[in-house]
């Protein structure tokens, strides 16, 4: 089971309204078990269901769409070192990196 942003949603709209989990189902009309189910993560409800078990604690759910920030690639750390290699030492660190891969696509591909 695990918890989703629906649950976490849910539970703090029920606790925000004072609200256990039988208040809560009886104003949406279905049953305690169904909240605690959500809440717990053990089901995961639909877009309407969490709509209205929302309402029915008194909120209104706003979705917005925000673009993701990336950070700073973590391989681009490594360019200044790789640039002070001579170019054999480049070449054991490609023969590496190439052995790397190998190895995690047969990890992947469960050959190992």
């Amino acid at each position: 089971m695990a918890v989703t942003q629906a649950s976490r949603l849910l539970a703090s709209a029920r606790r925000r309204a004072g609200l256990t989990q039988r208040d809560l189902a009886r104003r949406a009309r279905t049953s305690q078990s169904v909240i605690a189910r959500i809440e717990c993560g053990a089901t995961s409800p639909g877009w309407k269901t969490l709509l209205r078990l929302v309402s029915s604690a008194g909120f209104d759910l706003h979705v917005a769409l925000k673009p993701r920030v990336r950070g700073r690639s973590h391989m681009l750390d490594d360019v200044p070192r790789i640039l002070r290699l001579t170019p054999e030492e480049r070449l054991l660190e490609l023969r590496n990196a190439a052995r790397f891969l190998a190895a995690a696509v047969r990890v992947g591909d469960g050959r190992v």
